[in-house]
């Protein structure tokens, strides 16, 4: 990441589909995600915050009035801290990553009420009809981790990224066989402790269909995705 792309919040044009936020808090929780990610896992966590604010400007939506940009990204981008390896994997992952996500930022001066905002909108974010009704923030959590899928996670606004903007994302941070990875990674969770995986959540069924198929329905599903990985 170069430092141009922490340096000023978001704003409307093209040259701004890269920026990060450039708070002290936006670099502290990049400095975490990268360094207990694995970097397909850290650039699919950047790229949903990013996805996630072409969907709130496809919305009409505006970070201060409608939503807050610095919990958006928090929520995008710890979204996935519960298959970090340094966890102590006793809970399913978005559980897991939200109260690690929720800790992180009590311990940094962000108010509880806040936090716990941020929490709700990691633990719902593989609850497709939940999350988008559950406040503005989880539902656009949700649908910029589904934006980053391609489709077949439920997504409604694959209009909001043209693939012009596409490129230049994936450019900067490529999706280093995403799928996989992740599922790599909640899998190995999840095989942890029957806590981790329960019938019929994300965790358990990946589980289940790796340890009886080899490979998830949703593997075989994004193949023909947008995105194709």
């Amino acid at each position: 990441m170069t430092a141009s792309h922490l340096e000023a919040a978001p704003g409307k044009g093209a040259a701004d589909l890269l920026t990060l936020p450039g708070t002290p808090l936006a670099e502290a929780v990049v400095d975490l995600i990268r360094t207990v990610e694995t970097p397909s896992v850290f650039h699919h966590s950047i790229r949903s915050y990013l996805f996630a604010r072409l969907v709130a400007g496809r919305l009409g939506l505006s970070a201060g009035r409608d939503y807050r940009d610095d919990l958006l990204f928090s929520a995008c981008t710890m979204h996935d801290l519960g298959v970090a390896a340094d966890g102590p994997h006793r809970q399913r992952f978005e559980v897991e990553g939200a109260d690690r996500a929720a800790a992180f930022l009590v311990a940094r001066g962000v108010s509880a009420s806040d936090a716990d905002q941020v929490w709700q909108a990691i633990a719902l974010h593989t609850s497709p009809g939940i999350a988008e009704r559950s406040g503005t923030l989880c539902a656009l959590v949700r649908e910029g981790i589904a934006l980053d899928f391609g489709g077949p996670m439920g997504g409604d606004h694959a209009e909001a990224l043209t693939d012009e903007q596409a490129a230049a994302v994936h450019a900067e941070y490529p999706r280093l066989d995403m799928i996989r990875s992740l599922i790599d990674a909640i899998v190995a969770q999840a095989a942890k402790s029957p806590n981790n995986a329960p019938r019929y959540s994300a965790p358990g069924e990946f589980l289940r269909e790796r340890e009886t198929f080899g490979r998830t329905r949703m593997e075989h599903s994004l193949r023909s995705s947008r995105w194709g990985s």
